[in-house]
């Protein structure tokens, strides 16, 4: 012991001051990358381009650039063309460099600080183009200003030589090329032309009038596309509702400002029974919302209900409708260009300047009460829509109460044919979903007690896409799982009290399984979201196949794209000798029995399963439209376009 306590002491002796460090420079960025893009995952490498197209972006809400390209190319690096004013090139007097140089190589360096250069910009840290540069194996940037083309290079950040003029030019504006570099980014490097398309595609519709284009040069990938919207986001309003069943033709559209402070909204109600409001703060998309999501829902309600009983429609002695009632159907996009904007905590996606509360809400409702006054068919409209919302509302409620589970001593009041775990722990136990009560029954005396629930369902539930809220509670199936989960739904939900951190999609692998797996994505999309976005939600992956030698199973296939070779491959393996391997098809869990369900499905050791993400919620938002609503024709083109057609002899 006294060793211990010497070794202590010595090294407590050697903490000096030669062991504290300080990082230079873009030394810092390379070191803790996640701390300036967030990950080295593939969104960290997705965000690089966002940096440097931003800066673009900028220059257009300036008003001095209305073009910008972005191009993949062949060897993944990417480059950003804008026609602005070009960054400045006169020699920066703090570092006694080209400004352009400092932009690049020095962290907190921009144009964004307040010195007049922007009103408006998407980044304030002024750390973009730098971390950008930290990060890439190679950068070069061109600058076309003043008839000349300058031309500087960077490797990981360092300056490779001065800034020089390497031709003429008659154009203005910047071009950006870097590669990302393999050492930070060690899980892939690769871009995905969709996923910089979605992007891109909104900034058109966020940034009216710009020209927006993004090119994939690589092999046999080539395409474009090119993206101008004159109607900003009442285009984008327009291209959500683009599979619904509107009530009014042309979105309501509204743009004001005060105090320097930009709003613009456009809503569209349709027939459907979800709400869908998305909203951004300088071209940011605030997913958490905000102050300015806050001071629309406040008008919308307040003008609504104030036109309502000013026309009759609401009787004086009637409830006034609430915010829930009034955005029923509602797709809106809220965008705010604020010169000092706050967001709250570190991703960004949180507006927290308290004065935008007050200014969309005063210039939102001068503007949508105009509308109403002027469009009176659709307001009325608007309020019956409303007005029915709530009459589903107070039948809900009824319903509602009967799934609230009481506690958890009365056994009595377990729902459905659910067989619980004993533990109490969220963060540990699960609750399977499983097809009918055959799959059940093995499930449940394969399963590990103690932290594995089991709900059988029988059958298809109902498509709520389709339902409203009354109809959804009265169906019992649903009704179990939502007291089940203990998280209440809908505009109670709240995802701290659920009681399984895990929830499982357990069905069969043919279609009748891949139907309800579908189903119970709609309804935990649509009213338990957030234990989706949280990632409590899982599909699990029974196996295909299953390799037999005598009667010992020795192998399982998974499902996949490659489960025809695996099967092959598992067939060589074990057909050694006079032994033949048999295989054994699984169409249903019901096949298996506990042990074998128990050991490839739900044993935590060896299962597989696949996690549910949201990465896009508007996009996420179109596809369950087009699935699963009411609409023919979308769907079947989609199934036209990628069915896989059988060659089968039949």
């Amino acid at each position: 012991m006294t060793e211990e306590i010497k070794d202590l002491q010595e090294k407590a002796q050697e903490y000096d001051a030669s062991q504290i460090q300080v990082l230079e420079g873009l030394e810092a960025v390379r070191l803790r990358p996640g701390m300036y893009i967030g990950s080295t995952s593939k969104e960290g490498l997705h965000h690089l381009v966002w940096e440097i197209v931003d800066n673009s972006i900028d220059e257009a809400l300036a008003g001095f650039a209305n073009k910008i390209e972005v191009f993949i190319e062949t060897d993944n690096s990417i480059t950003v063309i804008d026609n602005g004013r070009g960054i400045p090139v006169d020699i920066q007097e703090r570092t006694g460099r080209p400004a352009v140089e400092t932009v690049f190589t020095v962290l907190h360096a921009g144009g964004k600080f307040g010195g007049g250069g922007y009103k408006v910009s998407g980044g304030l840290h002024g750390v973009g183009s730098s971390v950008v540069n930290a990060l890439s194996a190679q950068l070069d940037v061109r600058v076309y200003k003043n008839g000349q083309v300058y031309y500087q290079e960077y490797r990981r950040g360092e300056v490779v030589a001065d800034l020089k003029v390497i031709g003429e030019t008659d154009r203005s504006g910047t071009t950006v090329h870097f590669t990302p570099d393999p050492e930070i980014f060690t899980e892939t490097t690769e871009f995905e032309f969709t996923k910089l398309n979605k992007r891109i595609q909104e900034l058109a519709f966020l940034n009216r009038g710009l020209n927006l284009s993004i090119t994939d040069k690589r092999e046999g990938l080539e395409q474009t596309k090119e993206y101008h919207y004159e109607g900003g986001i009442a285009s984008y309003v327009e291209y959500l509702n683009e599979n619904k069943d509107v009530i009014f033709e042309t979105p309501i559209y509204t743009e004001g400002e005060m105090e320097d402070i930009t709003v613009e909204v456009a809503m569209q109600y349709t027939t459907s029974y979800h709400e869908n409001v998305i909203s951004f703060a300088n071209n940011i998309h605030t997913h958490e919302g905000g102050t300015h999501e806050q001071g629309f829902r406040t008008a919308l309600t307040r003008v609504i209900n104030d036109y309502a009983k000013k026309n009759k429609i609401l009787k004086e002695n009637e409830d006034n409708l609430t915010g829930e009632d009034v955005r029923e159907g509602l797709t809106a996009v809220i965008s705010v260009k604020h010169p000092v904007p706050q967001f709250e905590g570190q991703t960004k996606t949180k507006l927290g300047n308290s004065e935008v509360v007050k200014i969309t809400n005063r210039l939102f409702s001068d503007a949508f009460a105009e509308f109403l006054l002027e469009n009176p068919q659709i307001a009325r409209r608007i309020v019956e829509k409303g007005i029915l919302a709530s009459k589903a509302r107070i039948a809900a409620k009824r319903a509602r109460e009967v799934t609230r589970k009481k506690s958890g001593l009365e056994i009595s009041n377990l729902p459905g044919k659910l067989a619980d775990c004993s533990s109490n722990d969220a963060t540990k136990t699960e609750l399977f979903i499983v097809e009918g009560d055959s799959a059940g029954g093995s499930a449940k005396s394969g399963r590990n007690r103690e932290f594995q629930a089991i709900l059988p369902i029988r059958g298809k539930i109902l498509n709520v896409e389709k339902a409203s809220m009354d109809k959804i509670l009265a169906n019992e199936e649903i009704r179990s799982l939502f007291t089940a989960m203990g998280t209440g739904f809908g505009a109670d939900f709240d995802v701290t009290k659920a009681r399984y951190q895990k929830l499982v999609i357990m069905t069969d692998a043919d279609v009748d399984g891949a139907h309800i797996r579908t189903l119970l994505l709609t309804l935990f999309y649509r009213y338990m979201r957030p234990i989706v976005e949280a990632g409590y939600v899982y599909i699990a992956q029974p196996p295909i196949y299953g390799i037999k030698v005598g009667s010992d199973i020795k192998e399982y296939i998974q499902p996949g794209v490659n489960q025809e070779q695996e099967l092959q491959d598992a067939l060589e393996r074990h057909s050694t000798g006079r032994s033949k391997p048999t295989i054994q098809r699984y169409k249903g869990l019901g096949e298996m029995d506990d042990h074998q369900l128990w050991e490839t499905t739900m044993n935590p050791e060896n299962r597989l399963m696949a996690r549910v993400s949201v990465d896009d919620a508007a996009e996420a938002d179109k596809i369950f439209d087009m699935l699963m609503g009411d609409k023919v024709e979308p769907r079947r083109e989609f199934i036209e376009e990628n069915a896989v057609y059988s060659t089968l002899d039949v």
